[in-house]
């Protein structure tokens, strides 16, 4: 395994201690959490630029890394749903992106091609971190940050669907699509 395969693993195994935070009869538990979450989520960039940086990118990490943010953004999405501070009709919207996303990719796959992030996807797992700390730690205005990751997770869900339809229909080309 290389270094990015490495923090891309480390997503998944802090995914669990930081829930693990919101969980327990502690004071500033949230704290804690929040900022477990926050380290795991700056590994989903720094994973990447470590790879491209190094030229060693691998079937791992691209694999695993898309699997590693939905990991943790489910995780912790469906555990503030668990202690009332998310709606579960949020929740609901942004597992359902994410599902469809996967089966998307699994498809293009099996077609030998490559769903890459696109702007708009980066654009919602940002807003989706920022959101989720922001409620973690109680911040004000924390709802209206995660209406607006809500709004960005649907509408980069329907973009990649514009873009990538021809992949769902059998016997369709998929679009080109420039390399980074």
């Amino acid at each position: 395994m290389k270094l990015a395969d490495y923090l891309t693993l480390s997503r998944i195994i802090l995914t669990p201690v930081c829930l693990f935070f919101l969980f327990i009869p502690m004071e500033h538990k949230e704290i804690y959490a929040a900022a477990i979450f926050i380290l795991a989520a700056l590994t989903d960039g720094l994973d990447g630029y470590v790879a491209r940086r190094r030229k060693e990118t691998s079937a791992f990490g691209k694999s695993f890394d898309p699997i590693a943010d939905k990991i943790l953004i489910g995780g912790a999405l469906y555990s503030l749903f668990m202690l009332g501070k998310v709606s579960g009709w949020v929740v609901a919207v942004i597992l359902a992106r994410e599902v469809l996303i996967t089966v998307l990719r699994f498809k293009a796959q099996k077609k030998g091609l490559a769903v890459a992030a696109g702007l708009w996807g980066k654009v919602k797992t940002f807003s989706q971190i920022i959101a989720i700390a922001m409620i973690m730690l109680s911040v004000p205005g924390a709802q209206i940050v995660l209406y607006i990751a809500v709004f960005f997770t649907a509408f980069s869900g329907l973009d990649y669907l514009r873009k990538w339809k021809k992949v769902l229909l059998p016997g369709q080309e998929a679009p080109r699509v420039p390399k980074d």
